[in-house]
């Protein structure tokens, strides 16, 4: 492959990106500043980190409501981002002793 720019034979380099466990492919020139990367590698790593990002993610404490119950309050940003009201349903899921996943019903 050369390069668009001046004609050198393009290097193969893979290039660490952030957050990502896979590397870019990127084709590089040597004699001038021209770059480009593989497409199929680098949606490879941009999976990878959307994957591993959250939307909003907000510290929030529990509360004790009564006795035996304790309950959150919803961030305005929270409720703001999703269109929540009082009494819109939601499914609780506790796949292990660190996560609670919240989905709302359609």
């Amino acid at each position: 492959m050369k390069c668009p720019k001046c004609g050198s034979v393009l290097e193969k380099v893979n290039v660490e990106v952030e957050d990502a466990e896979s590397k870019v492919l990127s084709y590089q020139c040597p004699k001038c500043d021209y770059f480009s990367f593989d497409k199929k590698s680098a949606k490879k790593v941009i999976d990878e980190i959307k994957a591993k990002e959250s939307a909003l993610r907000i510290s929030q404490k529990i509360i004790k409501l009564s006795k035996d119950r304790l309950g959150m309050y919803f961030n305005k940003n929270i409720v703001e981002s999703l269109n929540l009201e009082a009494g819109k349903e939601i499914y609780v899921y506790v796949p292990d002793k660190e996560h609670i996943i919240l989905k709302l019903k359609p």
